[in-house]
């Protein structure tokens, strides 16, 4: 399992537009790649409406946890999609 940290630049946070994308990015990948916050909830990065469920706003750190064949690869595609779109 790999896992990072990152805090959300967006100002509105995990909102559609960024949920959607993030959605789609990780249904592409060979790992399952779950959102943790930092009150313990979490939710699949695959399922579009559990993200915009967690509520994160912008300045919220969140853990980003791979798992998989593949973590390795899928962990840095993901922390790469994190740093351009949130």
């Amino acid at each position: 399992m790999k896992k990072f940290e990152y805090t959300i630049n967006d100002p509105v946070g995990i909102h559609a537009r960024p949920a959607g994308l993030l959605a789609k990015k990780a249904k592409t990948m060979g790992s399952t790649v779950t959102i943790a916050t930092a009150d313990g909830r979490s939710a699949a990065a695959s399922k579009l409406m559990a993200l915009m469920g967690l509520g994160v706003k912008q300045g919220d750190t969140i853990s980003v946890l791979i798992e998989g064949d593949g973590e390795e690869d899928d962990a840095a595609a993901m922390e790469q999609f994190f740093k351009d779109n949130l």
